[in-house]
């Protein structure tokens, strides 16, 4: 099997764009990631438990969160081979908390294909879930070559990283469930700081920092640009939601809407549309008919909601890229790192 060593390798010998890093190396880092993942100690444990979490993981999308964490031990000189377990851990958390955020918003479509709930039942799916986020810390205690003071300040990165997404998750669900309106920018930029930001760019590049050795100042400066750019990831993620295609986010097309989900997009239009009344309309009616959705869209078009979340996105990174530039050392992973931001705000436009 490849090893992390040679696909950086590899990566350095590529154009520093991030788009192709991913194109090229996403599925051999799968591997890698996979390779963490245990079997059962009987044959119906792989069957209910172990075989469909593997399946899951393997289609496992872009692998930006592990290859991230591996930029950032080499942005700080670091070796690259002492991120693996934290860059498997980082996926493994990932796949917990989509399986279950499936679950909490009854969707029908991860990646291009049926949710785990629904192909094995809403019990195992739960299960499934359980168990990545099990494997979470472990993945890091079992690893060999990290000293027990590194092990100890990883897994405490990984805990306030689970803890931060929950908090997230619990206002995104929350204020959908609780029919609130009432909700500003900043109320947004909370919760999507806290669901995504820091596990989705903070953490991965904060604990890849971490286990590379790298300075307080290199971690800390590695941590605000993965926040930023984290932010900026989940508000680029609406927008593909709203003005994307199936095709392009290989899910629920508009769910956002059907699901009554508060965006930067939501949050803008109802602060600042003439047609404020029907837009509330439509997000508490679980609306699915193509027409309406589109019809909610054009309201948010009106209103200059989309190119205001897409502005805000794009000078997040910008300003991000600006520091990244003044505090972190010149190095390829440095520039693979702000090639990342390009592609965080402009994937499928």
């Amino acid at each position: 099997m490849t090893t992390i060593k040679e696909i950086m390798a590899s990566a350095t010998k590529q154009p520093t764009d991030f788009a192709e890093y991913l194109n090229a190396f996403a599925a051999q880092v799968g591997d890698l990631v996979n390779a963490y993942l245990p079997s059962g100690s009987h044959p119906d444990m792989d069957r209910y438990l172990y075989d469909p979490l593997k399946a899951y993981s393997k289609n496992g999308g872009k692998r930006h969160r592990p290859l991230i964490c591996f930029a950032g031990a080499l942005a700080v000189g670091g070796d690259v081979d002492r991120a693996m377990s934290a860059a498997a851990a980082i996926e493994h958390f990932h796949t917990a908390a989509l399986i279950h955020d499936d679950i909490a918003d009854e969707a029908e479509l991860r990646r291009g294909e049926p949710c785990m709930h629904l192909t094995e039942g809403l019990g195992l799916a739960i299960n499934a879930g359980d168990l990545a986020l099990c494997l979470v810390n472990g993945t890091v205690v079992e690893d060999p070559l990290l000293s027990n003071d590194v092990k100890v300040r990883v897994i405490d990165e990984l805990i306030r990283m689970t803890r931060h997404t929950i908090e997230g998750q619990a206002l995104d669900i929350g204020w959908a469930r609780d029919g609130r309106y009432d909700l500003r920018v900043e109320d947004y930029l909370t919760m999507a700081t806290h669901k995504t930001a820091h596990y989705s760019g903070a953490v991965p590049l904060a604990v890849g920092a971490i286990v590379g050795g790298g300075t307080e100042a290199e971690v800390e400066s590695l941590r605000a640009y993965g926040l930023a750019c984290g932010l900026a990831f989940q508000i680029q993620d609406d927008l593909l939601n709203l003005i994307g295609s199936e095709e392009s986010t290989k899910k629920d097309f508009r769910s956002d809407i059907t699901e009554g989900k508060r965006t930067l997009v939501v949050v803008h239009a109802l602060q600042h549309s003439a047609e404020r009344d029907r837009l509330i309309e439509i997000l508490s009616s679980k609306e699915k008919d193509p027409a309406v959705l589109a019809e909610a869209v054009g309201i948010m078009e009106r209103s200059g909601s989309i190119s205001y979340a897409r502005e805000y996105a794009e000078g997040l990174t910008a300003q991000a890229k600006e520091r990244l530039a003044k505090e972190v050392r010149p190095s390829d992973a440095r520039d693979l790192l702000a090639s990342m931001a390009d592609w965080f705000v402009h994937r499928f436009n």
